[in-house]
Parts: structure tokens; sequence; C-alpha cells
């Protein structure tokens, strides 16, 4: 089953490295063209736009605030100069600023929810209106698809993470209100929840006796990478995925699944 995304529009914001980047790369194989949004690293969205360029693709990068209403105006503006179009969103950027909760500040707190939780609805709120007002472009079924990345903390508690866990939960519920509201309107909402996944953000709790811990908690007994992400990502975006809309799809392993409780608890 291949699903092509040719000649549409994707923006992925937080695309500088890790799942973003991966999933940058997969639309762009897919015949989307990209644009690779980052906050603070340009160097390596720029270099993936560069590559993706020189393979016959379409993309470029553009720094952006997902948290500053302002910045995500600027990057649909720039995209539109550049490309004319969105088809598909990926609501991609994220943050951790850990602390335990009596110990955590009200500064870190709100910046984990500008980011993770305000920012993709600032993102989502600016793809429902583009979609709206450039209406069917005869390129897909839906007038337009929006991606949220979520988290299996959007089940999961996570002790000394609570602002990351209430974000992640927050999306799950702002998710399935939005495909719910603008489902009439033929917009596809979902989210993708990922796993443990190896990036190089996280190599120390996915490589060594690390991994061998963690691997305690993945019934499918491997640690992800992000092209397992890429590849639903891609397959949410497509007509294939047509009907689905207001899911969260769980890339994870089996990590959900409480493998605590696999001899009976």
């Amino acid at each position: 089953m291949e699903c092509r995304l040719d000649n549409q529009v994707a923006i992925i914001t937080g695309a500088s490295s890790g799942i973003g980047y991966a999933v940058a790369e997969g639309l762009a194989a897919a015949g989307a063209a990209v644009v690779i949004n980052f906050n603070r690293h340009g160097e390596p969205a720029e270099a993936l736009a560069r590559t993706i360029e020189e393979a016959g693709g379409r993309a470029f990068a553009f720094g952006a605030d997902v948290s500053d209403e302002a910045a995500v105006e600027r990057l649909f503006a720039a995209t539109l100069e550049r490309f004319g179009a969105v088809d598909i969103v990926v609501a991609n950027s994220g943050m951790q600023k850990d602390a335990p909760s009596d110990a955590m500040s009200l500064d870190d707190w709100r910046k984990v929810i500008d980011v993770n939780l305000t920012g993709q609805f600032l993102t989502a709120r600016a793809a429902v209106r583009q979609f709206t007002r450039q209406g069917d472009r005869g390129l897909s079924r839906a007038i337009g698809k929006i991606i949220h990345m979520s988290s299996v903390h959007d089940v999961i508690p996570w002790a000394g993470h609570v602002n990351y866990a209430a974000s992640k939960g927050g999306i799950d519920m702002m998710m399935r209100t939005l495909a719910q509201e603008f489902g009439p309107k033929r917009i596809r909402i979902n989210a993708i929840a990922p796993g443990a996944i190896r990036t190089n953000i996280n190599k120390e709790a996915t490589e060594g006796e690390a991994a061998e811990k963690l691997l305690g908690l993945i019934p499918a007994k491997r640690i992800g990478d992000a092209e397992d992400i890429a590849n639903v990502a891609v397959f949410l975006a497509s007509d294939k995925a047509d009907y689905i809309t207001g899911a969260t799809l769980y890339v994870d392993g089996g990590m959900t699944l409480y493998p605590g409780f696999e001899d009976n608890g």
C-alpha cells in the first residue's frame, strides 16, 4: 500500500531534529512540498531542506516559536508566499522542563503548556482558517489534514513530569474536539502518540543499561525509531486514512498495554 501526497504542501513544526525531522523526510518522500519549522536550531532544518531539494523535492526551513501567535501567522504567510497553499499540518513542536511537582516553578509549568498545548492550538487554528479559505484544491478527499503529535503520556501518568503529561492529555481532548467541530468541513484531525523513540536528544535513555530497563515497559521488546512515527504520519496525511478522524494512533510497541500485568500483575 503506497501512500502518495503529490503536489500537496505540508508544514511540520519542530522539525529540526528527532521525530519532526523524520516526519518532514517522510512527507517529502511521499511527494509533498515541506516547510520545516524550527525555533532555535536552524542549521539542521536548512540542511534537510537542501537535501530534499537536491533530490528533486520542494522544501524550505522557517524559524518560528509556535507559542507566539504572531510567529505562527508568519509561518503560514511564508508558506503561502512560497508554495501558495497548505494541505497538511503536523503540529509536532514540544518540550520538557522536568521537576517534582512540588518543586516545579510556575514559569516551567507555563512554558511547557505554552509550547506543547497552546502552540498546537495556535497551529491548528491557523491551519483550519487556511483550509477553509482555500477550499477544495482537488488533491485529496479532505480539504485539509492536521496531525497532532502527542505521547503515551496522554494516558500514562508520569511522576516528575506533570506539566508535560498535562499538556499531552490536553492535546487528546483538544484534537478530538477540533475533529468533531471541523469534520463537517472535510478537515481531518488526528493525533500520533509515540512511546519510546530513539533520537539524538534521548540517547541516554535509549542506549546501554537504560535501554535494557526501558524494554521492560515495551511488549514489542524494541525501542522505536523516528521513522516508525514518520510512516504513520504519511498514512494519516494520505487518502488511505480518509475515514479516520478524531483518533489517536499509539505507536509505542505496546507500552500502553500495561506490560506489568502480563503475568497477572
